[in-house]
């Protein structure tokens, strides 16, 4: 990747129409630590009921196998290359676009579009980075942290998900170190939701409540304690 594609992504910003569209959608982000399992819940609550639109992402990284499936362009997420990106965010055809891991990740100003014509909650998955860009320009915005329910579980979902025995050690540190810095950046903000994802039904039935505005502080109060725990269980590891 060019400097110059480096110096487009850290300078761009939402187009002043696209923040009246977003202010105008109903927007909820799935956030978490790699396999915590933010497709699954997604693609269930999809399933489950017509009134959400589900966001596809664009990502300039390959396709790679989760449980052994290749991922398809148009269903994981929109495969582009660097040129379109780069075309992307000269036009304003990005809400926002981030740099994680070498590769630009971000959500096309259409993808939100659809959904405010639908009149259907947009949903998808994001990054941290993601979701601080749309909270400067719009607070109705919500993000909901997903949590494995405790280290050992979380550990062993990544492992059965990225196959211990082809992923490297370099790899793995960086994702671990990743997902210290999501922790860290979504405990020190006031604005996420947190759901434990220990059963999957009961965890799709919970991100559904609150997609649609229903918050019980009881419930998030304990699952940001699992957060915490996580987040100093990694500290010993890194």
């Amino acid at each position: 990747m060019d400097d110059n594609l480096k110096t487009k992504l850290a300078s761009y910003k939402t187009p002043e129409r696209v923040i009246e569209l977003i202010r105008a959608t109903n927007i909820v982000f799935l956030v978490g630590v790699s396999a915590a399992g933010k497709d699954t819940v997604i693609n269930q609550l999809a399933k489950n009921s017509s009134g959400y639109h589900l966001i596809i992402s664009h990502t300039t990284r390959p396709p790679r196998h989760n449980h052994g499936v290749l991922e398809q362009n148009g269903v994981e997420y929109h495969f582009i290359d660097l040129q379109t990106a780069e075309t992307m965010l000269d036009e304003g055809g990005f809400v926002e676009a981030k740099l994680v891991h070498g590769n630009v990740y971000g959500t096309s100003v259409a993808e939100i579009q659809m959904a405010h014509d639908e009149g259907k909650i947009a949903i998808t998955e994001i990054e941290v980075q993601g979701i601080a860009e749309y909270r400067r320009v719009a607070d109705n915005v919500l993000p909901i942290f997903l949590l494995p329910p405790d280290f050992e579980t979380w550990q062993a979902r990544f492992h059965k998900r990225y196959d211990a025995d082809k992923i490297n050690r370099d790899d793995m540190k960086k994702r671990m170190e990743t997902a210290r810095d999501e922790l860290v950046e979504a405990l020190s903000r006031d604005y996420y939701q947190y759901v434990v994802n220990k059963d999957l039904d009961e965890t799709v039935r919970i991100v559904g409540e609150i997609a649609h505005g229903n918050l019980s502080i009881e419930k998030n109060q304990q699952a940001r304690v699992v957060a915490k725990q996580l987040l100093d269980q990694l500290a010993t590891l890194l």
